[in-house]
């Protein structure tokens, strides 16, 4: 008998398993291979949580799972944190999502660890929020942010309100590791929990607060009472869960034409109207767009499930077409207004920090040292970001004022420690709202931006090589990479190569070795010429390898041109 039939018998016949999960293990039980692909591993517990197909088994999020990994964090919180402090909770619109959350307050309960969860569905950023408002030791989101409906997740928080980093993300996975018999895991009634004074629900206290908090982002206000009335704004929140916090910041600072996608408005766990519910997809703003031209909106907007990544279409007003930005660039547009404005109306803080990854465009760069802010580069991931505005505070040393990533994910303030697409949402507004007064639009201010600092331009290439011989070529890959470092990828020569696995970093015209000064990851960056540059990095999360690249052209055309030729020349030289 195969290893994973063993497990399926054991989960059939223990009693520990309910009824409903014994169900549907038996409708699969004479189909080998959805028993091999159910308990063949145990969903793993990584740096960012867990992540997977909804269903029964090991390799599945279920109930047992999410209990598994909550009584690890709950041990880890007993070794190495404050269990009085508690554990806040929230979750979107996925398919269980309501009862994961209530199972890991319940086994935090049972560990002794009071838990506040949210009394409905709330966005990753208001549960970075409410984690510090509460001052909780730790934080659960129950999300599988923008992957297809049949998935869900479990996110990891930290006291400071950030995903999870070392040591404490490596921590929790030894705990979860250390867990070999699924009876060692607690968990107790919602009444018994509430009687031990160890169960709290939050809700308006919290939105109320957060409310607040966005509002001290705001700049100009006076520009929102002028044209609010005019500003036309078309927003999705693809089903998901920050329909109630964007729709109210807009109307509460005055913006009075605020269309929202009638099919995409509720929460469906099914998300019915979308193929893919990620806002990087073009395909997914279909309704919308439809809706804009029927209104004739300026700008076009829409959240991710889980409201931390924000997408946007902005009107050019040239060719009336709605013109797509990538995550470089709404997180530019929106980074770039920040610190002039804050510079302009003298709101800038002493020693401001803006905050990036390596694998976002060098535009952020250039800006930042324009306004002669302190720039720091992390590796790809916002808990790395959230986690810089920890070190800043504990050192007494900068004030972080802006931060994104190109995964279409950025943070205005220190209010959450994660990306947060409400904010976010508020400020491309108001900064289109500004340049309505001026006569502009958002296109032509991402335009004035390229003008002044360089027509930046990035792209990713991404191959799926999936199973086990996938995983293989993928380290294949990154091992040639690796040890026999190109000297130059087409016409673009190579200057610096990094590792950030070793380290260490080689300038290619001197020899100099150096340290890169981050947190080893498997993922090797080449700095090119002419301010380009390429990125190799296995996903955490998919079956993928990726490739990020970034051009700097003189004109629109020549950003396109250079950034076709790279992507040609990147795959040339992987071989793929």
């Amino acid at each position: 008998m195969s290893d994973a039939r063993k497990q399926l018998e054991y989960w059939l016949n223990d009693p520990y398993f309910d009824e409903k999960t014994k169900e549907e293990l038996l409708a699969i039980r004479n189909d080998d291979g959805e028993v091999e692909d159910r308990f063949y591993k145990e969903l793993e517990f990584g740096t960012g949580g867990l992540r997977g197909v909804i269903g029964a088994g090991t390799n599945r999020m279920n109930i047992y799972m999410v209990r598994k990994a909550t009584q690890g964090l709950a041990n880890y919180i007993k070794k190495n944190g404050d269990p009085s402090k508690g554990v806040c909770i929230s979750y979107d619109c996925r398919r269980y999502s309501p009862e994961f959350a209530e199972e890991t307050a319940l086994c935090l309960a049972a560990n002794g660890i009071k838990a506040y969860l949210s009394d409905t569905l709330r966005p990753t950023p208001e549960l970075s929020f409410a984690l510090r408002y509460f001052g909780c030791q730790s934080g659960v989101m129950v999300t599988a942010s923008h992957n297809p409906p049949e998935y869900n997740g479990y996110k990891a928080y930290w006291a400071d309100g950030a995903q999870m980093t070392p040591p404490h993300d490596i921590g929790v996975i030894n705990e979860v590791r250390a867990i070999t018999d699924y009876h060692e895991m607690k968990t107790m009634s919602r009444e018994d929990a509430i009687a031990q004074g160890l169960y709290q629900t939050w809700g308006t206290e919290i939105d109320d607060a957060y409310m607040e908090a966005l509002k001290q982002q705001v700049l100009h206000q006076e520009a929102i009472d002028a044209v609010g009335d005019k500003l036309k704004i078309v927003y999705s929140p693809f089903h998901g869960a920050s329909l109630k916090p964007t729709t109210r910041i807009l109307k509460e600072l005055g913006f009075k034409n605020v269309y929202v996608v009638p099919e995409q408005e509720e929460p469906d766990p099914d998300f019915t109207t979308l193929e893919y519910p990620n806002p990087e997809d073009p395909k997914a703003f279909e309704l919308a767009l439809k809706l804009a031209k029927e209104k004739d909106a300026d700008v076009v907007l829409a959240t991710d499930p889980d409201g931390d990544r924000l997408g946007i279409f902005a009107k050019d007003r040239v060719s009336g077409e709605y013109i797509m930005f990538t995550g470089n660039m709404s997180g530019m547009l929106i980074g770039e207004y920040v610190l002039r404005e804050r510079a302009a109306t003298g709101r800038m803080p002493e020693n401001p920090a803006f905050v990036t990854t390596i694998v976002t465009t060098n535009l952020a760069k250039a800006i930042a040292e324009d306004y002669g802010l302190h720039y720091v580069e992390c590796l790809t991931g916002f808990k790395y970001i959230g986690e810089q505005i920890r070190i800043f505070e504990e050192a007494d040393s900068y004030q972080y004022v802006f931060g994104l990533e190109e995964s279409y994910g950025c943070l205005a303030g220190t209010h959450a420690r994660d990306k947060d697409a409400t904010v976010a949402v508020m400020l491309l507004c108001e900064l289109a709202a500004y340049y309505m007064t001026q006569g502009k639009t958002a296109w032509d201010a991402m335009i004035d931006i390229y003008e002044k600092y360089g027509f930046y331009k990035e792209g990713q290439i991404a191959i799926t090589m999936k199973g086990i011989e996938g995983a293989k070529e993928i380290a294949a890959l990154m091992d040639k990479l690796r040890g026999n470092p190109p000297k130059k990828f087409g016409t673009w020569t190579v200057e610096q190569f990094r590792d950030y696995k070793s380290g260490e970093t080689l300038d290619l015209k001197t020899g100099e070795k150096g340290k890169t000064g981050l947190p080893s990851s498997n993922v090797l960056y080449f700095a090119l010429d002419d301010d380009a540059w390429c990125c190799a990095r296995p996903s955490g999360t998919e079956p993928k390898i990726k490739f990020y690249i970034g051009v700097k052209g003189s004109s629109l055309e020549d950003a396109r041109a250079k950034e076709a030729a790279l992507t040609a020349a990147v795959k040339e030289v992987a071989g793929i």
